[in-house]
């Protein structure tokens, strides 16, 4: 889901950097028990903008979309 997301937004991200949102992304969802495609592309969109824009600690990502 992070990488159809990151090329959906067409932004370059490192390895590193995409393993970070993919498992924030699966942490919340896990904890939000997100199921529905549409409430995945929105957690995906936001973990994605989120961490463009500055976010780039994990715990703080977690702790800000939660």
């Amino acid at each position: 889901m992070i990488r159809s997301q990151i090329a959906d937004a067409q932004t370059v991200l490192g390895d590193e950097e995409v393993a970070l949102c993919q498992r924030v992304f699966e942490h919340i969802s896990s904890v939000r028990r997100i199921t529905t495609d549409t409430e995945r592309e929105d957690l995906a969109q936001r973990v994605i903008h989120s961490y463009q824009h500055g976010v780039k600690d994990e715990g703080a990502l977690m702790r800000l979309l939660i």
